[in-house]
């Protein structure tokens, strides 16, 4: 795993992308090895395709965007006007790349693959499917896209400005969904997603131990303790009343707002809110 930063020029050769150089450096351990790679199209490229099969050994499919540098002009979105489960091919080598119309124009790019024969894709009986490289790269694209769903399904991740933070709960939420899945593979009753939170969260609660009592804060203490409400004649006594000097209301206080009001309590003479709900 490597975060995407953006363009980085300084370990990027100046004739290749930022996504080039990604998946050239995450590639490295499997060089020479004849592995098969799928990518989405913020990745793929004819320049990667050709690099990793040539130089690597590693073959590549993947969807690609139309407007890629060495993409054929000729399947290009404004020259192309196919029909529905219509496709087109070109060649280049091991290389080939096909548009393929299903409810909007598809673009892949494979050297994984034999090059498909051109025209409506149907089957004996006329009925439409799809290529097999379609149904090649949803296939195993799929487990992404489905690890995705899942770590998505209870994620903890809120928002917030920082990217970082981000980052830290996307990977607690993938630690998770790794967890659920190793805990899956073994035999024994097996949990639904949801359940083995709870069951982790229950884990992690008796782990900790029991509740502490937090320390009580050196200095004043707080004045809404003087308000209580045992009797009713307590309670008779804790009504509101102006207030000569501003005050700042002790529920508030306690609260972590700063609220300041000209109103205090008959009895404790303390700050309190008349107006403000919560």
């Amino acid at each position: 795993m490597k975060v995407y930063l953006g363009k980085d020029r300084q370990g990027t050769a100046q004739h290749l992308t930022a996504t080039h150089a990604k998946v050239t450096e995450l590639t490295r351990k499997v060089e020479g090895r004849g592995h098969k790679l799928y990518m989405d199209n913020f990745f793929s490229s004819p320049a990667l395709f050709d690099e990793l099969a040539k130089q690597k050994h590693i073959y590549c499919c993947g969807t690609v965007r139309a407007n890629r540098r060495g993409m054929p002009q000729d399947l290009a979105p404004k020259t192309t006007k196919l029909k529905r489960e219509n496709i087109r091919t070109r060649t280049r080598a091991d290389l080939t790349a096909i548009v393929w119309r299903d409810k909007r124009d598809i673009y892949m790019l494979t050297n994984i693959h034999n090059a498909p024969a051109e025209g409506n894709f149907c089957n004996g009986g006329g009925k439409a499917i799809k290529p097999q490289i379609v149904m090649e790269y949803n296939r195993h694209m799929g487990y992404a896209d489905k690890g995705d769903r899942m770590a998505d399904s209870y994620s903890i991740i809120r928002r917030t400005f920082e990217w970082t933070k981000k980052l830290f709960f996307h990977l607690l939420d993938l630690a998770i969904l790794n967890s659920y899945i190793l805990h899956s593979s073994c035999q024994g009753k097996r949990l639904s997603h949801r359940d083995f939170r709870f069951t982790l969260v229950r884990n992690m609660l008796a782990h900790a131990g029991p509740e502490r009592e937090i320390p009580q804060a050196l200095g004043r203490p707080l004045m809404l303790k003087r308000m209580s409400l045992g009797s009713k004649s307590a309670a008779a006594d804790i009504w509101p009343v102006p207030s000569e000097t501003q005050l700042r209301c002790c529920v508030c206080n306690t609260r972590g707002v700063t609220w300041k009001v000209y109103v205090k309590c008959r009895k404790c003479g303390v700050g309190l809110c008349v107006k403000r709900t919560f």
